[in-house]
């Protein structure tokens, strides 16, 4: 199978950086029923630790979010490939990106035990429609 490229808006939340911040927000958004395509968490310096969401259903993690009192920032925009695990199948899209100009400021990702990949890549709000364009994402 081919990688499979998605248009996805993610969330950003702030927690105090202590043992159980981030346990405390998934489990009451999983108790919203609130599903996360991907999750990520980033130091911020001091005391604080910004969780970034990425929502199969928005609309329901704000509404989750709302109720629960969690501060969101977003939407703002990325892109998540998956596919079967091959050499050389994250140089490709990078590739492509590079050919229309267009610069990836972060990315990550993860390859199971199954051979399949999982990539989220991370352009300027301004170059997303484009990008989204050249990867043919859905």
């Amino acid at each position: 199978m081919s990688a499979s490229i998605v248009c996805a808006d993610y969330y950003h939340a702030m927690v105090k950086d202590q043992p159980g911040a981030a346990y405390e927000l998934l489990s009451q958004l999983a108790g919203s029923g609130v599903s996360l395509m991907a999750f990520n968490a980033i130091p911020m310096g001091g005391d604080y630790t910004q969780l970034v969401l990425f929502p199969l259903s928005p609309s329901r993690l704000l509404k989750a979010a709302e109720e629960a009192g969690i501060e969101l920032v977003g939407p703002q925009h990325a892109l998540i490939v998956r596919g079967d695990d091959r050499l050389g199948a994250l140089a490709e899209t990078h590739r492509k990106l590079y050919d229309a100009n267009i610069n990836v400021f972060a990315s990550g990702g993860v390859v199971a035990d199954c051979g399949r990949f999982a990539y989220v890549i991370y352009v300027k709000q301004e170059d997303f429609e484009h990008a989204a364009r050249v990867l043919d994402a859905g």
